[in-house]
């Protein structure tokens, strides 16, 4: 049996491959003086709950880092998020960190960068300035709104030549891990997940709230969803996934907003449930552990199939539950993305 720390350790090992590593240069820099991390979006509560992590001095698994800049101006559009940016304004303030005025103000003071906006239809705007300056960035769910913009991220992030990763927190809930990296069930050969599914007009809407329970079914499963298909009701919303290896994968998306967050591996060894959700101490020592070495913990293709995966969701619905292709709708988005 591992505890969760062993299970994150071995995950970025596991992880470790696909990510961009940092320059010589700067590593030995930033194993030298405290590194200063800066935080864009004050419209979130998971603005200040990293933080209360990051800047923990009792904390030893964040030595040698430091939320110290925040610039606030996150959602404008979407009166929910805005409308919190002065209070948890004032809750960063009071955890010891500078609020700056202009971004380009937070990326110049900044060693690394946490992309914490809520809304995704500004990730792409406000991540181009911090990859211009060629700092490893982490960015907070969703990546961006739509499936379009989040190939343009991926793109710039490959044209700047640093580092990116983005996760929801449910991929680190208890057990996941055990069930991708440990054997837990044997070979996977099935799993649920669910989770509340508040949505957003301006988003495709499993990006929103949808995207925590589709992220541990896709830590369960891993990658390789081929084809897709949804069915809404009332209380629920179901997304069946076709593996190309024949594997099947469900969400199950609570349109109540119940906040129940979870799922269920099946394997060749056993069955394991995994969660309740824990909080957000073991995906904060993950983006620290990113920063010390620029590798990011999950691959960019799984991130672009979660969200390839959602998008083709939404598109089944419109369809009326018919099943839909991931790759088409993949380059549908690739398509649109470079006009």
């Amino acid at each position: 049996m591992f505890n969760r720390r062993e299970f994150i350790r071995h995950s970025l090992i596991a992880g470790a491959a696909s990510g961009l590593a940092i320059n010589n240069a700067l590593a030995t820099e930033m194993s030298a003086k405290e590194i200063q991390i800066g935080l864009i979006g004050l419209d979130t509560s998971h603005s200040p709950a990293y933080t209360k992590f990051i800047n923990d001095p009792k904390n030893p698994a964040m030595q040698g880092f430091k939320v110290a800049f925040a610039y606030p101006y996150g959602s404008t559009k979407i009166e929910s998020s805005a409308s919190r940016i002065p209070q948890y304004t004032q809750e960063i303030k009071a955890l010891g960190v500078q609020v700056v005025d202009t971004l380009n103000a937070l990326v110049e003071a900044s060693d690394v960068v946490m992309l914490m906006t809520n809304d995704g239809n500004l990730h792409l705007e406000q991540i181009l300035p911090v990859l211009k300056a060629r700092k490893n960035v982490y960015v907070d769910k969703p990546v961006a709104a739509h499936l379009g913009d989040v190939i343009k991220i991926y793109d710039a992030v490959k044209q700047a030549g640093v580092s990116m990763f983005s996760s929801s927190p449910l991929r680190y809930i208890d057990g996941a891990q055990q069930v991708r990296y440990h054997d837990a069930v044997g070979s996977v050969i099935g799993a649920d997940a669910y989770s509340p599914q508040k949505t957003e007009p301006s988003h495709t809407d499993l990006y929103w709230y949808g995207i925590h329970g589709v992220e541990i079914l896709f830590t369960m499963m891993g990658p390789g969803c081929a084809f897709v298909k949804r069915t809404t009701e009332k209380e629920q919303d179901i997304v069946v996934g076709k593996w190309t290896d024949g594997r099947i994968g469900t969400y199950k998306g609570d349109l109540q907003g119940r906040q129940f967050y979870g799922g269920t591996a099946y394997g060749t060894k056993g069955v394991l449930s995994v969660g309740p959700f824990a909080g957000y101490q073991s995906l904060a020592e993950v983006i620290i552990q990113f920063f010390r070495d620029g590798k990011a913990p999950v691959d960019e293709k799984e991130t672009m199939e979660i969200y390839t995966f959602m998008e083709a969701a939404d598109e089944s619905k419109k369809q009326g539950g018919e099943w839909v292709s991931m790759q088409k709708i993949y380059n549908q988005a690739a398509a649109a993305s470079k006009k």
